[in-house]
């Protein structure tokens, strides 16, 4: 199902009309249309295609999922892909929803890979900011991508979260080693799939302010910039994390390893004092006649040598905190 916008001279006039109409508008300079398409099909682009003069390979990156985030160039068009950003918060991993954008001298066809993209957030910041109407396909572009960039700044944010939560049960009494590993895992992983998405992102709103391009006027460039300042601090802030994500499964490893030293240091102590009544009972229970060998004082003797080599070991191996 097709969604169409038109503008004349910074004001909203039509809405929802059909596409076969959108020829009538492009030959008004004073008119900028938008057109939204949901997974469509070659079959499906093919009119507007035709309309627009769209390059054939742009048609084909728009179809085809699963594009890089680039700003393409062409002769009479520009063609860009982003992504919107979720993080599922029961499995803990980003979720990322495609748009294709075909941006002309009047007029913005975006085309969803799927239902997922939420295009009404976009429609609503459009309906937010009537006053920068007027600079035309400019204004609908920082629409969506102010949209995108913002939702790369959530997940980054919810993310953040993540970690800070992880790091809480990383010393809390009673962890679970398998799954503080779990988690780490999970949200390193999901670090990559955004930073996959915000890296080229960042190339793209950087690209679309070229002036040579002719994207925007001097009106829209600040706000643009602004785009790109927040897409910088996604950026930035995704680097640090995936350090942060290291440094906690480091630290769990060193944890685990201090844990085994602790243990093995009981286990030792504890061997060691097991071993005295061994050695001692060892000796007299030799062949041969030694102090006390036959007697009831003999008895008496093991009995002691045992007891206070034992009790001297424990308080030694308690003084040194190995027990």
């Amino acid at each position: 199902m097709a969604r169409t916008r038109l503008y004349r001279n910074g004001v909203l006039e039509l809405e929802n009309f059909p596409v076969e109409d959108i020829s009538e508008y492009l030959t008004d300079p004073a008119a900028t249309v938008w057109l939204d398409m949901c997974a469509p099909d070659e079959h499906d682009l093919a009119a507007i295609s035709e309309e627009l003069d769209l390059h054939q390979l742009a048609v084909e990156d728009a179809v085809h999922k699963h594009q890089r985030p680039k700003l393409d160039r062409y002769d009479t068009h520009l063609f860009l892909s982003a992504y919107e950003v979720t993080l599922d918060r029961s499995t803990h991993r980003p979720l990322a929803a495609e748009v294709a954008v075909f941006v002309t001298h009047n007029a913005l066809v975006t085309v969803r890979a799927s239902a997922d993209f939420a295009i009404d957030e976009v429609v609503a910041r459009w309906d937010a900011s009537t006053d920068l109407a007027e600079h035309g396909v400019a204004f609908l572009l920082h629409g969506l991508l102010d949209h995108v960039v913002d939702s790369h700044f959530t997940a980054v944010s919810a993310l953040d979260e993540e970690i800070e939560d992880l790091q809480e049960v990383l010393f809390a009494d009673g962890r679970t080693d398998r799954l503080i590993q779990e988690r780490s895992f999970t949200l390193r992983r999901g670090l990559v799939l955004l930073r996959r998405v915000v890296l080229p992102t960042r190339e793209v709103v950087n690209a679309l302010m070229r002036r040579d391009l002719h994207v925007l006027d001097e009106a829209m460039l600040p706000y643009f910039q602004d785009v790109y300042d927040h897409v910088l601090r996604v950026s930035e802030w995704t680097e640090s994390l995936r350090d942060l994500v290291a440094t906690v499964m480091e630290t769990n490893l060193t944890i685990q390893g201090n844990r085994l030293n602790t243990i093995m240091k009981q286990v030792t102590s504890w061997a060691a004092i097991i071993a005295v009544p061994t050695a001692v009972t060892g000796f007299y229970g030799q062949n041969v006649p030694y102090p006390g060998f036959g007697e009831r004082a003999g008895f008496w003797a093991s009995i002691e040598i045992t007891l206070a080599l034992s009790v001297i070991l424990y308080f030694l191996f308690r003084r040194r905190n190995w027990l």
